[in-house]
């Protein structure tokens, strides 16, 4: 539990961070949603011209004047791009971080074996992503009460079951990559990520590409699809979750045989 607390307050200024600027975006668009809601005609004609942009991000299976039609499109967006970037970031320097830091030599000196050092930061991990979840929908809660509006609460908890899913699929598969790598494993994790969010876009907008929703998370964790069908895919969330795991039990095998430097 020691080295938990210690992810915990080494991570702290990050989570503020990310929980702030994600949940803050997603407060400030709701703000406009009573105004925007009033164009909501033109605003739809717009996004009609938009092409392939449109059924990149969904647009054209939500309703643009609905509350989680509004929200799947840029709550959608913020926390979907944002929470796969933090959960990247925190999972490609689970375990690289150490030798980056010249902190391992340190920390394995100590009577603690590296099984449990990998498990409870992956735990803090884990913690560390629920707690910034939990941020974002307390400030889309407040959002909602200060326009006065009231969501699809169980579509609400759909969604962000599947994101907080999604997100930990991301940790998982770059926990993996972090034990193999000792510099830049963080900027490699971000480039998964963003390779993964951008299959995601191509499998919306063409048909040709529909073989990418098992690749990437977004297939099940997309707002439009969720919002519209009420949802989520059990099949490709179990998928997701296969490929977290795989993630997880390959860093662990490495780590374990690793020579750490």
């Amino acid at each position: 539990m020691t080295l938990i607390k210690m992810e915990l307050k080494r991570n702290g200024k990050s989570l503020l961070i990310w929980s702030v600027v994600i949940g803050g975006m997603i407060l400030l668009c709701l703000l406009l949603y009573p105004e925007l809601k009033k164009e909501v005609d033109s605003l739809e004609e717009a996004l009609k011209n938009m092409g392939g942009v449109t059924a990149a991000f969904g647009m054209d299976r939500l309703n643009y004047g609905e509350l989680m039609g509004f929200y799947g499109i840029y709550g959608g967006s913020m926390l979907g791009i944002g929470g796969i970037f933090y959960s990247a970031i925190l999972g490609a320097g689970m375990l690289a971080r150490e030798e980056q830091e010249h902190t391992a030599e340190f920390l394995l000196t100590h009577p603690v074996s590296r099984e449990k050092i990998f498990f409870q930061k992956l735990s803090s991990m884990a913690i560390l992503l629920v707690l910034m979840n939990s941020i974002v929908i307390l400030f889309s809660c407040v959002s909602f009460a200060m326009i006065g509006e009231k969501p699809d609460w169980d579509v609400f908890w759909i969604y962000h079951g599947a994101q907080v899913l999604m997100q930990m699929e991301i940790l998982g598969i770059c926990c993996g990559i972090s034990a193999f790598i000792r510099r830049g494993s963080v900027s490699l994790g971000i480039g998964v990520a963003a390779l993964l969010y951008f299959l995601g876009l191509f499998s919306n907008i063409t048909d040709k590409a529909e073989a990418a929703k098992y690749l990437t998370p977004y297939a099940y964790a997309d707002a439009a699809k969720i919002i519209s069908e009420r949802a989520m895919d059990e099949k490709l969330a179990l998928l997701g979750i296969a490929y977290g795991l795989i993630g997880i039990g390959v860093g662990f095998w490495k780590y374990r045989r690793k020579d750490i430097s």
